[in-house]
């Protein structure tokens, strides 16, 4: 089977429309020293990276700070060559530009490419997710302006960013026409950034799903009720569907921690052509099956009226709490609930605000409500976020992912 490419955007690029994301093959999240890298570990990422070749997967993502992806990544490169390869990193902004540069640095030794000729495709400005780290990247002498020199030097190829942000922050970083792409999340369960990809479409910008098994719901290990609805496809079979036939996205992330990882990805390609009759099917089930669970008064104007995190007593992100309700009570998305619950609070910038945990406890009720006087839910909400916590909390997250 061949993988059909897109243009990306303004870069030109032929973009094979799965790119082999590199945050779950790494060994670990640690920066372990080169011994410390076992040789099983490298024997499946070289099993991984020579089924992706195989099957044309030639864009390769990674980042400075996914442990051990980018040195593992840079002993395999030299022995499978391959001709269409795009090779992309991430690094994230610093107050310093110097700093940035250091880290730029060590990304290129790490991939192998320190020397004379190395050369990276694609370098994305790594979360921009507050306003002080689109200013870190693009004001005069910032981190914009690194990439643009090594970009001139002939280092990198093209110059995009990732992020977690707001929507308001994506469309003015997107605005400010200094990026050839962007890495953003979309997929069926988070949709509100549709927005962003019609802007970075006016921009011609290269567009990148990032995470969407992963972050779209952990479609590795669907609940029963998902699978149900989305029979016949398996889960990310319909996801990976439903992204690629959305206007304005060239690329959706596989990440793969094994080669068997990338089957069921190549499944949905193979059924792309057959999208238009696969999908409607599917979607009016899953949005029966949401109007059902949690009725259309409720999904007609829960968010109406929720004020931000920051001005929430206990900085408790109402938004994200009571979309993750959403997804419970529709589709039994437990699994994910509880690791996004999880990250509240652990995840800094990456997934700002608190969980639940605090209500009853430093929060009150009537503060809670206080600042729920916008919402026609004010009554109901405290309750809800209490059956939420009862079902997701009590686990502590190990690990912050971010992609």
């Amino acid at each position: 089977m061949t993988i059909p490419s897109r243009r990306f955007g303004r870069t030109g690029l032929a973009m094979p429309v799965l790119s082999l994301g590199g945050m779950r093959f790494q060994q670990s999240w640690s920066d372990l020293p080169p011994e410390a890298v076992e040789a099983e570990s490298q024997d499946r990422l070289e099993a991984t990276l020579r089924a992706a070749i195989a099957a044309g997967l030639h864009h390769i993502e990674t980042a400075r700070h996914y442990g051990t992806s980018e040195r593992q990544l840079g002993w395999l490169l030299p022995r499978l060559p391959d001709p269409r390869r795009l090779l992309q990193t991430k690094v994230p902004p610093s107050a310093d530009p110097a700093a940035f540069e250091a880290d730029l640095r060590t990304s290129f030794e790490r991939l192998g490419l320190a020397g004379e000729g190395g050369r990276v495709d694609l370098l994305a400005i790594h979360g921009l997710n507050t306003p002080e780290l689109l200013d870190q990247t693009l004001r005069p002498g910032g981190c914009r302006d690194v990439a643009r020199r090594w970009q001139q030097e002939g280092r990198i190829g093209h110059v995009g960013f990732s992020t977690h942000a707001p929507l308001p922050l994506i469309l003015e970083a997107i605005a400010s026409d200094q990026f050839d792409y962007i890495n953003l999340h979309w997929y069926f369960i988070r949709q509100d950034n549709r927005p962003a990809i019609e802007a970075a479409t006016a921009h011609d910008m290269g567009v990148f799903v990032i995470s969407p098994t992963d972050k779209g719901g952990h479609l590795h290990n669907p609940s029963q009720r998902l699978c149900e609805l989305c029979a016949p496809l398996h889960p990310i079979v319909f996801n990976d569907l439903f992204c690629l036939s959305a206007p304005g996205l060239h690329t959706i992330s596989v990440g793969a921690a094994g080669p068997q990882d990338l089957d069921l990805h190549l499944e949905a390609v193979a059924l792309l052509p057959r999208a238009g009759e696969l999908l409607p099917p599917i979607l009016d089930r899953l949005e029966q099956a949401r109007r059902e669970a949690l009725g259309e008064e409720w999904l007609a104007s829960w968010d109406r009226g929720l004020p931000a995190w920051e001005e929430t007593p206990g900085r408790i992100n109402l938004p994200v709490l009571l979309w993750l309700h959403n997804l419970l009570e529709a589709w039994d998305l437990e699994a994910y609930g509880r690791a996004r619950y999880g990250l509240l609070g652990q995840g800094g910038h990456w997934f700002p605000g608190e969980n639940a945990d605090a209500l009853d406890g430093t929060v009150s009720e009537a503060e809670l409500r206080a600042v729920l006087g916008a919402s026609p839910w004010a009554a109901e909400i405290p309750e809800r976020l209490r059956q939420l916590r009862q079902r997701l909390g009590g686990e502590a997250v190990k690990r912050l992912q971010v992609a």
